[in-house]
């Protein structure tokens, strides 16, 4: 993915601009028990700013802030086996700023409890734990859904999304014991870690064992 990335951006094609984290800093992950080391810290640091450079836009920024989305890029195609996290960037102020510039606050609400929800699903770990049981969020936005008196999703009123990213982030705190972060780089460091983690995933190991992908090889992170 991320070389794919590189070569329309070579070609001039209008590609968001990004960077990606190779395979080997996936190993040296897991070498160095689970944490990444203040070397590759320093580098996405690096070009974390030289994003913010290129697009003028800034991670935090209420007038113009910079949204990425956090992907895995294995050598081998492993569709759909690896976590994802998108708008990761977004917080209450973010959104609110989001509202005045896009004039559209049902959009940013939805993208907003769509990333709480995410982001606390893949990063922090609050998931059913086993078929059997109901998605969580999905038992919320039910209930919320209920109260409004509507079935679908896309009927959510901005009201009832911006509840739902209330109620989320009080999921998130009383089954974890951690607060969802609002501030950008922390998010990114939790997305960074969780899409290495997805490398060990059950879902990821699996597809590696009836593939005949190698262990070692990795992911990378664009």
């Amino acid at each position: 993915k991320g070389a794919n990335l590189a070569e329309m951006t070579n070609l001039g094609l209008p590609v968001p601009q990004g960077f990606t984290i190779t395979t080997e800093a996936c190993t040296q992950y897991y070498e160095d028990g689970r944490k990444i080391n203040d070397e590759i810290m320093g580098q996405i640091m690096e070009y974390s700013g030289k994003m913010e450079e290129i697009t003028g836009k800034k991670f935090g920024d209420k007038e113009n802030p910079l949204l990425v989305s956090v992907r895995s890029g294995a050598r081998a195609s492993m569709p759909g086996m690896m976590d994802t996290i998108l708008n990761l960037g977004l917080n209450d102020e973010v959104a609110e700023g989001l509202v005045k510039k896009t004039g559209n606050p049902h959009f940013v609400y939805d993208s907003y409890r769509r990333f709480v929800q995410m982001y606390g699903d893949v990063v922090m770990g609050l998931k059913p734990v086993n078929k059997e049981d109901i998605d969580p969020f999905e038992a919320i936005i039910e209930k919320v859904k209920e109260e409004q008196g509507v079935t679908l999703d896309k009927d959510l009123s901005v009201e009832s999304l911006k509840k739902l990213v209330e109620l989320f982030k009080a999921a998130i705190k009383e089954q974890t014991g951690q607060d969802f972060p609002t501030n950008p780089i922390d998010q990114l460091w939790g997305a960074i870690c969780a899409v290495f983690r997805s490398w060990m995933n059950e879902r990821a190991i699996l597809y590696r064992k009836m593939e005949g992908i190698p262990e070692e090889w990795g992911t990378a992170v664009s």
